[in-house]
């Protein structure tokens, strides 16, 4: 099996050549554009579960004006529950121009699809117009460059060292991709000589399956833990595939997204139950995990969902 190489963004390079540092200005780079920040953001509008747990894990809740994107799309956890706060949410699901302005930000992290639209509302360009930076979640930029790397854990640490560039804690950034990388490095050690398992996400569907293709975040984690995500020749981040194209893949084994708090239940009965899909080996061996969208969208939660997949994949290995 061929290993994920670990830190292959070269990430002094990264900090060198996009004026990462504790002092101001600082520049970035969000999918191609450079963004200019004279001083730390105090009031910023994070979209997201997994978007709004990486500034959480730099400890940035008093420097966030609002949150979008959470309560109309799933649960939360009392972890994040307790990490928010009283941080108010200024839309449930996809937050308009009004929303956003709504708190005076200086600041507004979102996605390509995760927040923001090519074409649509709400964009960087169209925030400009109201001097609001936007910072881009690295996965999302393939949405517009249609093309690039496959995912990797490096998308993860990217985002965590600019974001904490631009609020000027970029050591403690530094120190969380160290122990990243050093929690990664275990589970690379523990399975070196384990054969690559097969695997499939599965977010929702029936007839067409919503599932994750190379450029997205589930092909990094799968890859990280010892596997091969089947469905990794789509070019694209997430998508849809038909039932023909699962069972041609025969997984192994199948990750079932959880957005309900054992909501995967009934996903696993959708598999169980079906006709076709109930015949992979992936079923007939009861091969499954249920994550939790935090934990397979590029964030903090990435780290020890490798750690828990590697172990059901590779259970002699741990």
């Amino acid at each position: 099996m061929k290993l994920p190489t670990l830190g292959s963004f070269a990430l002094a390079s990264l900090i060198g050549n996009l004026s990462y540092a504790s002092s101001f200005p600082v520049t970035v780079d969000s999918c191609g554009r450079s963004v200019t920040f004279n001083s730390a953001p105090k009031r910023a509008v994070i979209h997201d579960q997994n978007m709004s747990q990486m500034a959480f894990s730099l400890g940035l809740q008093d420097r966030i004006a609002g949150l979008t994107g959470i309560t109309g799309w799933y649960k939360t956890n009392a972890a994040f529950d307790s990490a928010r706060g009283s941080i108010p949410e200024l839309a449930p699901k996809q937050p308009s121009t009004e929303n956003v302005l709504s708190v005076d930000p200086d600041l507004f992290f979102a996605g390509w699809n995760y927040g923001m639209r090519p074409n649509g509302e709400l964009t960087p360009q169209s925030l400009a117009l109201f001097n609001v930076p936007v910072l881009e979640l690295s996965e999302s930029c393939v949405h517009l460059s249609k093309s690039g790397s496959d995912a990797s854990m490096d998308l993860l640490y990217r985002d965590i060292l600019r974001l904490g560039s631009v609020f000027g804690v970029r050591e403690k950034a530094q120190q969380l991709v160290t122990d990243w990388q050093q929690r990664m490095k275990k589970i690379e050690a523990a399975i070196v000589n384990k054969p690559a398992v097969r695997v499939f996400l599965y977010d929702s569907g029936e007839d067409k399956v919503f599932t994750s293709g190379r450029f997205g975040m589930p092909t990094a984690l799968i890859r990280a833990a010892g596997g091969e995500n089947v469905m990794d020749s789509i070019d694209t981040s997430w998508s849809k595939v038909g039932i023909e194209s699962i069972m041609q893949a025969n997984p192994e084994f199948i990750i079932l997204v959880d957005y309900q708090k054992v909501g995967w239940r009934s996903s696993w009965n959708f598999f169980q139950q079906h006709p076709v899909l109930s015949t992979l080996d992936a079923v007939k061996n009861q091969r499954y995990i249920p994550l939790e969208y935090g934990e397979i969208t590029p964030g903090p939660l990435n780290i020890q969902a490798v750690e828990k997949l590697a172990a059901k994949l590779h259970p002699s290995a741990f």
